[in-house]
């Protein structure tokens, strides 16, 4: 079963950590000097905190997959999406090991789409660029990277109306 991925950015860690777990009533399953998660299943989300010097506000969003054939289901949608598509493929983000790539959507909005294979000793690595964000492909697209999503490629105009 898929769960949505929420990605964080926060400037004061524990103060984050007591507003959450009080909204939720659950403590953080994963909890470091740098990042706290949650894998709520009401909501089911995977809610992911952070303080590595992004400015504060949600960083990108995601879909997490539990099993190969999903992750191959999503990666089907994703190529039918008309967005090119970063295949970052195995990593290590977020004091994980995982399969992943991404998509930005038509509002700018970076997505991931991620298998977890487990637990890893360090946050990840990856490309980041000035300010904690990715530097983007010349095709829009984030550079690889771990967990942090682009500045958002240039955004599909509005077809009109409000909201």
């Amino acid at each position: 079963m898929k769960r949505l991925h929420v990605h964080i950015a926060v400037d004061d860690l524990a103060e984050a950590t007591r507003f959450y777990s009080t909204l939720f009533a659950a403590e953080p399953v994963v909890t470091k000097p740098d990042y706290a998660k949650w894998m709520l299943d009401d909501p089911r989300v995977n809610l992911a905190i952070s303080q590595r010097g992004a400015p504060a506000g949600v960083e990108h969003l995601g879909i997490q997959v539990e099993t190969a054939e999903e992750l191959t289901e999503v990666y089907g949608q994703l190529s039918k999406a008309d967005a090119p598509v970063l295949e970052e493929g195995e990593t290590v983000c977020c004091y994980a090991s995982s399969e992943k790539s991404w998509v930005t959507d038509p509002a700018g909005v970076s997505w991931e789409v991620f298998l977890t294979h487990g637990e890893a000793a360090t946050y990840g690595g990856g490309a980041e660029a000035e300010g904690g964000r990715l530097a983007l492909t010349p095709t829009g697209m984030p550079q690889a990277a771990c967990c942090v999503p682009s500045e958002p490629a240039e955004p599909a105009k509005p077809s009109g109306g409000c909201c």
